[in-house]
């Protein structure tokens, strides 16, 4: 059971609390900082309910969430640094790729081909 302190029925014994928080201290490994994101999944009904509340959650405390339908993922709601960082490490990861294929490549010309890539596929989305 998650922690989801919100909700009268959960419980976290303080041995999880403590291992949750050692895992969140220790940023040497960076896969411990998506461990200690709350990642939560929320109704469209829901999400028109408590905006103001989770708004403040997603600011304040940088969680995380699933936005869905029916059962169906729709959408994320994520802190704005995340999505900073989600976007840089995409473009540094396009530069890696396309640097290897064509020998160098200007941060200015992967963000070219990136925006290029990017209205292609939503254009085929919109299909």
């Amino acid at each position: 059971m998650k922690f989801h302190p919100y909700k009268k029925e959960s419980k976290m014994t303080l041995t999880t609390l403590l291992h949750s928080i050692a895992a969140c201290v220790d940023f040497t490994n960076s896969n411990n900082y998506d461990s200690c994101i709350m990642t939560e999944k929320i109704s469209t009904v829901e999400i028109r309910q408590r905006l103001g509340d989770i708004l403040n959650r997603v600011a304040l405390r940088n969680d995380q969430f699933i936005i869905e339908r029916k059962g169906k993922a729709l959408a994320a709601m994520v802190p704005v640094e995340r999505l900073e960082q989600m976007q840089q490490a995409a473009r540094l990861h396009l530069l890696r790729v396309l640097g290897r294929e064509s020998g160098q490549l200007t941060e200015a010309e992967a963000d070219r081909i990136a925006d290029e890539a990017k209205h292609r596929t939503r254009k085929r989305a919109r299909r």
